[in-house]
């Protein structure tokens, strides 16, 4: 395979995306995961099937359209959320239904031969192109540059969110704020594993990564390194055994998940049993 990478520019494109698709990854899924955010992010990445059928409809670059609805989408749930006294998770069913019933509709009146959707809700990292390349550094460098500026107000909204809105931190703001940054995110990893797989690529490396550290900080840059191993190597495998590359990418998380999970639940039996 490596003689292949400097042969051919779309292995060279799936590299770059995987790195830059993990920064983002690793940063806002901590988030998703301190926060107990996986079900939004869940619906979030499902409506964003209504904005791909939009843009397939309208003739535009559907990842585009994705992102636009994705973000007001999220918009909606953080604000219907407050205001209303629907339960989250209820509310969240109503987003993701209506996000693919909105794409299959769109996808239905769009004229000529029904466009394949596969890759959107699967993944195909060998698909993505130089402009797709470009579009992903942009919204990375809107994530990292987002964070990085609020990263203490962040932190104390997740872990304290009552105590934070007492001492004057903008809480509303911050909760709309992460709101968008976890649908900008999603539409960053549609073209890596699609929007079935999503949710996995964003919780398996923080959730690993927790196991070793309490840091945030440290958690973050641990999954961003774990996000760029799992798609190189989820990569790499697709490559060799000519699967899905989507599907590969999550099938190493989760693996690895379970393998490094059972490790650590042996060996604290070892150590009571020592003890």
């Amino acid at each position: 395979m490596i003689e292949a990478i400097f042969k051919y520019n779309f292995l060279q494109n799936a590299i770059m995306a995987a790195v830059l698709a993990s920064i983002a990854c690793g940063i806002i899924g901590t988030f998703i995961m301190e926060k107990k955010l996986v079900m939004m992010s869940g619906g979030i990445a499902h409506t964003a099937f209504g904005g791909i059928g939009l843009g397939y409809f309208l003739k535009v670059e559907p990842i585009l359209t994705a992102l636009g609805v994705s973000v007001v989408a999220a918009v909606a749930v953080a604000a219907v959320k407050r205001r209303a006294m629907t339960d989250s998770d209820l509310l969240i069913g109503m987003f993701w239904s209506l996000g693919m019933a909105m794409g299959v509709v769109f996808i239905a009146l769009t004229p000529g031969y029904p466009p394949d959707t596969a890759s959107y809700l699967f993944g195909n990292i060998l698909a993505v192109s130089r402009a797709d390349l470009k579009l992903i550094l942009g919204l990375d460098v809107l994530v990292v540059l987002t964070v990085c500026s609020l990263f203490q107000a962040f932190k104390a909204y997740i872990f304290d969110e009552e105590f934070s809105s007492v001492a004057g931190v903008p809480v509303r703001l911050l909760e709309y704020l992460l709101f968008v940054l976890v649908a900008v995110t999603v539409v960053i990893l549609i073209r890596v594993v699609g929007i079935i797989l999503v949710i996995a690529l964003l919780t398996a490396p923080p959730a690993i990564a927790k196991q070793f550290s309490y840091d945030m900080k440290r958690i973050m840059a641990i999954s961003v390194l774990l996000g760029i191993v799992f798609c190189l190597s989820g990569l790499w495998f697709s490559y060799t055994v000519r699967l899905a590359s989507g599907a590969s990418i999550v099938l190493v998380a989760v693996g690895t998940y379970a393998l490094t999970s059972l490790l650590k639940v042996g060996s604290h039996k070892q150590g009571g049993t020592q003890g």
